[in-house]
Protein backbone atom coordinates (compact mmCIF):
# COMPACT_ATOMS: atom_id res chain seq x y z
CA UNK A 1 0.00 0.00 0.00
CA UNK A 2 1.44 3.23 -0.88
CA UNK A 3 1.94 5.89 2.21
CA UNK A 4 -0.77 9.10 2.12
CA UNK A 5 1.00 12.30 2.40
CA UNK A 6 -0.83 13.78 5.37
CA UNK A 7 2.00 14.74 6.56
CA UNK A 8 2.91 17.34 3.88
CA UNK A 9 -0.69 19.02 5.28
CA UNK A 10 1.23 19.40 8.55
CA UNK A 11 4.14 20.76 6.88
CA UNK A 12 1.79 23.93 5.06
CA UNK A 13 -0.17 24.27 9.06
CA UNK A 14 3.02 25.08 10.55
CA UNK A 15 4.62 26.72 7.39
CA UNK A 16 1.57 29.19 7.04
CA UNK A 17 1.79 29.84 11.10
CA UNK A 18 5.22 30.55 11.04
CA UNK A 19 5.34 33.30 8.17
CA UNK A 20 2.30 35.00 10.49
CA UNK A 21 4.75 34.92 13.48
CA UNK A 22 7.16 36.59 11.75
CA UNK A 23 4.93 39.10 9.56
CA UNK A 24 3.27 39.79 13.23
CA UNK A 25 6.86 40.72 15.01
CA UNK A 26 8.07 42.51 12.36
CA UNK A 27 5.32 44.49 11.48
CA UNK A 28 6.05 47.04 13.93
CA UNK A 29 8.70 48.18 11.57
CA UNK A 30 7.04 49.11 8.38
CA UNK A 31 4.46 50.95 10.70
CA UNK A 32 7.49 53.35 12.52
CA UNK A 33 7.72 56.35 10.15
CA UNK A 34 3.91 56.94 10.90
CA UNK A 35 4.11 55.55 14.30
CA UNK A 36 6.35 57.78 15.75
CA UNK A 37 4.87 61.22 13.91
CA UNK A 38 1.69 60.25 15.87
CA UNK A 39 2.43 59.31 18.81
CA UNK A 40 5.78 61.70 18.97
CA UNK A 41 8.16 58.92 20.03
CA UNK A 42 11.87 59.64 19.98
CA UNK A 43 14.58 57.45 18.72
CA UNK A 44 15.99 55.87 21.93
CA UNK A 45 12.06 55.14 23.43
CA UNK A 46 11.76 54.13 20.19
CA UNK A 47 14.52 51.10 20.29
CA UNK A 48 13.27 50.37 23.83
CA UNK A 49 9.32 49.49 22.44
CA UNK A 50 11.41 47.32 19.41
CA UNK A 51 13.64 45.15 22.41
CA UNK A 52 10.57 44.91 24.80
CA UNK A 53 9.71 41.85 22.60
CA UNK A 54 12.87 39.91 22.73
CA UNK A 55 12.59 40.31 26.38
CA UNK A 56 9.59 38.47 27.07
CA UNK A 57 9.90 36.09 24.22
CA UNK A 58 13.35 34.77 25.41
CA UNK A 59 12.12 34.06 29.51
CA UNK A 60 9.18 32.57 28.44
CA UNK A 61 10.81 30.00 26.44
CA UNK A 62 10.87 27.23 28.67
CA UNK A 63 7.42 28.10 30.57
CA UNK A 64 5.78 27.56 27.08
CA UNK A 65 8.38 24.59 26.47
CA UNK A 66 6.64 22.66 29.31
CA UNK A 67 3.25 23.64 28.40
CA UNK A 68 3.75 22.40 25.26
CA UNK A 69 4.28 18.77 26.70
CA UNK A 70 1.34 19.02 29.04
CA UNK A 71 -1.06 20.80 26.92
CA UNK A 72 -0.04 18.99 23.65
CA UNK A 73 0.71 20.45 19.85
CA UNK A 74 -2.77 21.09 18.59
CA UNK A 75 -3.87 23.05 21.75
CA UNK A 76 -0.73 24.65 22.20
CA UNK A 77 -0.43 26.10 18.69
CA UNK A 78 -4.15 27.48 18.24
CA UNK A 79 -3.64 28.92 21.45
CA UNK A 80 -0.49 30.64 21.15
CA UNK A 81 -1.28 31.64 17.06
CA UNK A 82 -4.79 32.72 18.23
CA UNK A 83 -3.20 35.34 21.35
CA UNK A 84 -0.29 36.52 19.79
CA UNK A 85 -2.62 37.57 16.79
CA UNK A 86 -4.71 39.41 19.37
CA UNK A 87 -1.93 40.84 20.95
CA UNK A 88 -0.84 42.25 17.09
CA UNK A 89 -3.77 44.06 16.95
CA UNK A 90 -3.45 45.65 20.14
CA UNK A 91 -0.70 47.10 18.78
CA UNK A 92 -3.43 49.13 16.48
CA UNK A 93 -5.35 50.51 19.73
CA UNK A 94 -2.31 52.10 21.41
CA UNK A 95 -2.00 55.76 22.34
CA UNK A 96 1.29 56.13 23.44
CA UNK A 97 4.53 54.31 24.43
CA UNK A 98 2.92 52.58 27.45
CA UNK A 99 0.64 50.62 25.15
CA UNK A 100 2.76 50.10 22.61
CA UNK A 101 5.50 48.27 25.39
CA UNK A 102 2.42 46.60 27.02
CA UNK A 103 1.43 44.73 23.30
CA UNK A 104 5.00 43.66 22.19
CA UNK A 105 5.58 42.22 25.85
CA UNK A 106 2.31 40.03 25.49
CA UNK A 107 3.74 39.22 22.29
CA UNK A 108 6.75 37.64 23.03
CA UNK A 109 4.81 35.94 25.86
CA UNK A 110 1.84 34.62 22.99
CA UNK A 111 4.54 33.33 20.16
CA UNK A 112 7.32 31.74 22.53
CA UNK A 113 5.42 28.25 21.80
CA UNK A 114 5.75 28.70 18.07
CA UNK A 115 9.09 27.48 17.28
CA UNK A 116 9.20 24.27 20.37
CA UNK A 117 5.71 23.12 18.70
CA UNK A 118 7.75 23.05 15.26
CA UNK A 119 10.54 21.09 16.49
CA UNK A 120 7.75 19.02 18.04
CA UNK A 121 5.65 18.33 15.21
CA UNK A 122 8.75 17.73 13.09
CA UNK A 123 9.83 14.71 15.32
CA UNK A 124 6.03 13.33 15.09
CA UNK A 125 5.29 13.50 11.75
CA UNK A 126 8.46 13.15 9.70
CA UNK A 127 10.83 10.77 9.34
CA UNK A 128 14.73 11.37 10.18
CA UNK A 129 15.82 12.10 6.27
CA UNK A 130 12.54 13.87 5.68
CA UNK A 131 13.13 16.47 8.56
CA UNK A 132 16.15 18.92 6.89
CA UNK A 133 13.42 19.51 4.11
CA UNK A 134 10.15 20.06 6.16
CA UNK A 135 12.62 22.97 7.88
CA UNK A 136 13.86 24.37 5.29
CA UNK A 137 9.93 24.79 3.64
CA UNK A 138 8.39 26.50 7.03
CA UNK A 139 11.51 28.32 7.85
CA UNK A 140 11.28 30.28 4.47
CA UNK A 141 8.49 31.48 5.93
CA UNK A 142 10.17 33.93 7.77
CA UNK A 143 11.97 35.40 5.01
CA UNK A 144 8.93 35.70 3.29
CA UNK A 145 6.91 37.17 5.87
CA UNK A 146 9.95 39.69 6.33
CA UNK A 147 10.97 40.30 2.50
CA UNK A 148 7.93 39.80 0.70
CA UNK A 149 5.18 41.02 2.10
CA UNK A 150 6.73 44.08 4.17
CA UNK A 151 6.05 45.80 0.52
CA UNK A 152 2.19 44.87 0.41
CA UNK A 153 2.20 46.28 4.08
CA UNK A 154 3.93 49.83 2.59
CA UNK A 155 0.97 50.24 -0.08
CA UNK A 156 -1.38 49.32 3.17
CA UNK A 157 0.19 51.88 5.28
CA UNK A 158 0.40 54.88 2.40
CA UNK A 159 -3.24 53.93 1.95
CA UNK A 160 -5.05 52.75 5.32
CA UNK A 161 -2.74 54.03 8.12
CA UNK A 162 -0.22 52.39 10.66
CA UNK A 163 -2.90 51.18 12.44
CA UNK A 164 -4.70 48.92 9.43
CA UNK A 165 -1.81 46.88 9.68
CA UNK A 166 -1.90 45.69 12.95
CA UNK A 167 -5.92 45.22 12.98
CA UNK A 168 -5.17 42.85 9.26
CA UNK A 169 -2.20 40.96 10.05
CA UNK A 170 -3.68 40.38 13.68
CA UNK A 171 -7.36 39.32 11.97
CA UNK A 172 -5.48 37.23 9.75
CA UNK A 173 -3.76 35.46 12.41
CA UNK A 174 -6.48 34.64 14.35
CA UNK A 175 -8.65 33.20 11.30
CA UNK A 176 -6.00 31.06 10.98
CA UNK A 177 -5.65 29.51 15.05
CA UNK A 178 -9.31 28.69 14.19
CA UNK A 179 -8.21 26.32 11.37
CA UNK A 180 -5.58 25.41 12.57
CA UNK A 181 -7.55 23.69 15.80
CA UNK A 182 -9.68 22.45 13.11
CA UNK A 183 -7.01 20.59 10.55
CA UNK A 184 -4.50 19.35 12.92
CA UNK A 185 -3.71 15.89 14.46
CA UNK A 186 -1.56 13.44 15.53
CA UNK A 187 -0.61 10.66 13.13
CA UNK A 188 -2.61 8.17 15.00
CA UNK A 189 -5.56 10.36 15.03
CA UNK A 190 -5.66 11.42 11.35
CA UNK A 191 -6.48 10.33 8.44
CA UNK A 192 -2.69 8.99 7.30
CA UNK A 193 -2.56 5.30 6.41
CA UNK A 194 -0.55 3.01 7.90
CA UNK A 195 1.80 2.44 5.46
CA UNK A 196 2.50 6.66 5.84
CA UNK A 197 2.26 6.39 10.35
CA UNK A 198 4.96 3.00 9.21
CA UNK A 199 7.15 5.02 7.10
CA UNK A 200 7.56 8.13 10.05
CA UNK A 201 7.57 5.23 12.81
CA UNK A 202 10.80 3.81 10.80
CA UNK A 203 12.27 6.73 10.14
CA UNK A 204 12.43 7.78 13.94
CA UNK A 205 9.31 10.05 14.44
CA UNK A 206 6.98 9.17 17.38
CA UNK A 207 3.61 9.64 18.10
CA UNK A 208 3.12 10.91 21.29
CA UNK A 209 2.79 7.87 23.35
CA UNK A 210 5.65 8.66 25.82
CA UNK A 211 4.25 10.34 28.43
CA UNK A 212 6.39 14.09 29.56
CA UNK A 213 8.40 13.80 32.64
CA UNK A 214 7.08 16.56 35.23
CA UNK A 215 9.10 20.21 34.94
CA UNK A 216 12.15 19.93 37.25
CA UNK A 217 15.26 22.51 37.28
CA UNK A 218 17.06 19.42 37.69
CA UNK A 219 15.79 18.08 34.17
CA UNK A 220 16.87 21.75 33.18
CA UNK A 221 20.44 21.40 34.53
CA UNK A 222 20.31 18.01 32.62
CA UNK A 223 19.69 19.03 29.29
CA UNK A 224 22.02 22.31 29.28
CA UNK A 225 25.27 20.31 30.69
CA UNK A 226 24.36 17.69 28.02
CA UNK A 227 27.23 18.11 25.09
CA UNK A 228 24.62 17.98 22.25
CA UNK A 229 21.71 20.30 23.75
CA UNK A 230 24.58 22.70 25.04
CA UNK A 231 26.80 23.00 21.40
CA UNK A 232 23.39 22.92 20.10
CA UNK A 233 22.16 26.33 21.83
CA UNK A 234 26.07 27.96 21.71
CA UNK A 235 25.51 27.54 17.91
CA UNK A 236 22.09 28.99 17.44
CA UNK A 237 22.39 31.50 19.35
CA UNK A 238 26.02 32.65 16.93
CA UNK A 239 24.05 32.13 14.00
CA UNK A 240 20.77 34.09 15.79
CA UNK A 241 22.73 36.71 16.13
CA UNK A 242 23.00 37.17 12.35
CA UNK A 243 19.76 37.84 11.83
CA UNK A 244 19.14 39.83 14.65
CA UNK A 245 21.83 41.74 12.61
CA UNK A 246 19.91 41.91 9.37
CA UNK A 247 16.49 42.77 11.30
CA UNK A 248 17.57 46.01 13.33
CA UNK A 249 20.89 47.40 11.62
CA UNK A 250 21.24 46.48 8.30
CA UNK A 251 19.28 49.26 6.46
CA UNK A 252 20.85 51.93 8.93
CA UNK A 253 24.62 50.20 8.46
CA UNK A 254 23.73 50.56 4.30
CA UNK A 255 22.59 54.23 4.53
CA UNK A 256 25.19 55.45 7.41
CA UNK A 257 28.47 53.37 6.70
CA UNK A 258 28.17 53.14 3.18
CA UNK A 259 26.24 56.57 2.50
CA UNK A 260 23.46 54.41 0.43
CA UNK A 261 20.27 56.78 -0.40
CA UNK A 262 16.74 55.39 1.17
CA UNK A 263 15.02 54.27 -2.18
CA UNK A 264 18.47 52.67 -3.30
CA UNK A 265 18.61 51.26 0.13
CA UNK A 266 15.13 49.77 0.08
CA UNK A 267 15.75 47.67 -3.21
CA UNK A 268 19.33 46.47 -2.41
CA UNK A 269 18.02 45.44 1.12
CA UNK A 270 15.69 42.76 -0.03
CA UNK A 271 18.33 40.80 -2.01
CA UNK A 272 19.80 39.30 0.78
CA UNK A 273 16.85 38.13 2.18
CA UNK A 274 16.13 36.65 -1.04
CA UNK A 275 19.72 34.94 -0.26
CA UNK A 276 18.90 33.55 3.29
CA UNK A 277 15.51 32.06 1.76
CA UNK A 278 17.67 30.21 -0.95
CA UNK A 279 19.96 28.96 2.12
CA UNK A 280 17.18 27.50 4.01
CA UNK A 281 16.21 25.50 1.28
CA UNK A 282 18.99 24.25 -0.05
CA UNK A 283 20.43 23.78 3.13
CA UNK A 284 17.50 21.17 4.13
CA UNK A 285 17.75 19.37 0.58
CA UNK A 286 21.84 19.05 0.92
CA UNK A 287 21.65 17.69 4.61
CA UNK A 288 18.88 15.19 3.72
CA UNK A 289 20.71 13.92 0.59
CA UNK A 290 23.64 13.68 2.32
CA UNK A 291 22.05 11.66 5.37
CA UNK A 292 21.38 9.28 2.55
CA UNK A 293 24.72 9.29 1.02
CA UNK A 294 26.49 8.73 4.15
CA UNK A 295 24.00 7.28 6.70
CA UNK A 296 25.38 9.65 9.01
CA UNK A 297 22.88 12.38 11.05
CA UNK A 298 26.10 13.99 12.16
CA UNK A 299 27.58 14.32 8.73
CA UNK A 300 24.10 15.50 7.66
CA UNK A 301 23.05 17.73 10.25
CA UNK A 302 26.91 19.40 10.96
CA UNK A 303 28.61 19.91 7.96
CA UNK A 304 25.78 22.43 6.24
CA UNK A 305 25.29 24.45 9.47
CA UNK A 306 29.03 24.69 9.79
CA UNK A 307 29.44 25.66 6.19
CA UNK A 308 26.68 28.24 6.96
CA UNK A 309 28.09 30.03 9.91
CA UNK A 310 31.43 30.39 8.53
CA UNK A 311 29.84 31.96 6.06
CA UNK A 312 27.96 33.97 8.46
CA UNK A 313 31.84 35.02 9.82
CA UNK A 314 32.25 36.26 6.04
CA UNK A 315 30.40 39.53 7.31
CA UNK A 316 33.57 41.21 8.22
CA UNK A 317 35.25 41.04 5.26
CA UNK A 318 32.79 43.85 4.33
CA UNK A 319 34.79 46.23 6.39
CA UNK A 320 37.60 46.07 3.77
CA UNK A 321 35.20 47.04 0.83
CA UNK A 322 34.87 50.49 -1.06
CA UNK A 323 32.15 49.00 -3.48
CA UNK A 324 28.89 48.15 -2.38
CA UNK A 325 28.12 46.26 -4.72
CA UNK A 326 30.63 43.76 -3.35
CA UNK A 327 29.49 44.94 -0.11
CA UNK A 328 25.86 43.69 -0.68
CA UNK A 329 27.25 40.00 -2.25
CA UNK A 330 28.84 40.05 1.16
CA UNK A 331 26.35 40.60 2.96
CA UNK A 332 24.18 38.09 0.68
CA UNK A 333 26.60 35.42 1.37
CA UNK A 334 26.15 35.77 5.02
CA UNK A 335 22.81 35.87 5.47
CA UNK A 336 22.90 32.65 2.79
CA UNK A 337 25.00 30.75 5.55
CA UNK A 338 22.40 32.13 8.26
CA UNK A 339 19.69 30.53 5.77
CA UNK A 340 22.16 26.96 6.00
CA UNK A 341 22.79 27.28 10.22
CA UNK A 342 19.02 27.68 10.29
CA UNK A 343 19.37 23.78 10.10
CA UNK A 344 19.89 23.63 13.91
CA UNK A 345 16.40 23.42 14.14
CA UNK A 346 16.38 20.14 12.52
CA UNK A 347 19.10 19.04 14.46
CA UNK A 348 17.71 19.55 17.49
CA UNK A 349 14.23 18.00 16.46
CA UNK A 350 17.28 14.83 16.01
CA UNK A 351 18.84 14.93 19.71
CA UNK A 352 16.14 16.55 22.40
CA UNK A 353 14.93 13.49 24.56
CA UNK A 354 11.10 12.43 23.32
CA UNK A 355 10.10 12.81 26.71
CA UNK A 356 11.24 16.27 27.16
CA UNK A 357 10.58 17.40 23.64
CA UNK A 358 8.87 20.61 24.20
CA UNK A 359 11.44 21.65 27.42
CA UNK A 360 13.97 21.13 25.28
CA UNK A 361 13.05 23.43 22.34
CA UNK A 362 11.68 25.70 24.84
CA UNK A 363 15.25 25.87 25.97
CA UNK A 364 17.21 26.00 23.11
CA UNK A 365 14.77 29.01 21.60
CA UNK A 366 15.55 30.83 25.06
CA UNK A 367 19.11 30.82 23.97
CA UNK A 368 18.63 31.41 20.73
CA UNK A 369 16.70 34.42 21.11
CA UNK A 370 18.96 35.88 23.65
CA UNK A 371 20.56 37.07 20.40
CA UNK A 372 17.19 39.66 19.91
CA UNK A 373 18.44 40.99 23.45
CA UNK A 374 22.07 41.03 23.50
CA UNK A 375 23.15 41.57 19.46
CA UNK A 376 21.43 44.99 18.98
CA UNK A 377 22.62 46.37 22.54
CA UNK A 378 26.32 45.25 21.32
CA UNK A 379 25.98 46.76 18.11
CA UNK A 380 24.48 50.13 19.11
CA UNK A 381 27.41 50.36 21.73
CA UNK A 382 29.64 49.84 19.13
CA UNK A 383 28.19 52.38 16.91
CA UNK A 384 27.63 54.86 19.27
CA UNK A 385 31.53 54.52 21.00
CA UNK A 386 33.06 54.91 17.55
CA UNK A 387 30.99 56.45 14.63
CA UNK A 388 31.49 53.22 12.66
CA UNK A 389 30.12 49.56 11.98
CA UNK A 390 33.59 48.12 12.00
CA UNK A 391 33.38 46.40 15.44
CA UNK A 392 30.08 45.63 14.77
CA UNK A 393 30.82 43.34 12.12
CA UNK A 394 33.68 42.26 13.42
CA UNK A 395 31.35 40.93 16.69
CA UNK A 396 28.92 39.30 14.06
CA UNK A 397 31.93 37.50 12.19
CA UNK A 398 33.81 36.57 15.34
CA UNK A 399 30.51 34.99 16.37
CA UNK A 400 30.49 33.13 13.57
CA UNK A 401 33.77 31.04 14.28
CA UNK A 402 32.37 30.52 17.45
CA UNK A 403 29.30 28.98 16.49
CA UNK A 404 31.51 26.70 14.22
CA UNK A 405 33.70 25.80 17.61
CA UNK A 406 30.53 24.63 19.51
CA UNK A 407 29.31 22.55 16.62
CA UNK A 408 33.21 20.64 15.88
CA UNK A 409 34.29 20.50 19.48
CA UNK A 410 30.97 20.77 22.21
CA UNK A 411 28.42 18.91 20.11
CA UNK A 412 29.59 15.42 19.16
CA UNK A 413 27.71 12.88 17.21
CA UNK A 414 24.43 13.92 16.28
CA UNK A 415 21.74 11.10 18.49
CA UNK A 416 18.69 11.18 20.58
CA UNK A 417 19.95 12.18 24.02
CA UNK A 418 18.51 10.18 27.18
CA UNK A 419 17.72 11.02 30.88
CA UNK A 420 17.01 8.88 33.50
Amino acid sequence: MKPTTKRLTVLALISTATLINYLDRSVMGVAKPELVKELHITPEVMGLIFSAFSWTYALAQIPGGYVLDRLGTRLTYALSLGLWSAMTALHGLATGVAGLVSARLALGLAEAPCFPANSRVLSTWFPQNERAKATGVYTVGEYIGLGLLIPVLGWMLAHYGWRSLFFVVGALGIAFAFLFHRLYREPQDSDANQAEIDLIAAGGGFSGGTAPIAFSWTNVRRLVTTRQIAGASIGQFCSNSTLVFFLTWFPSYLAEERGMTFIKSGWLVSLPYIAAAAGVMLGGVFSDWLIRATGSPTIGRKVPIIAGLLLCASMVSANYMDSNNAVIAVMSLAFFGQGLAGLGWTLLSDVAPKEMMGLTAGLFNFFTNLAGIITPLVVGFAVGATGSFYGALAYIGALGIIGTLAYLIVLGPVERVKID
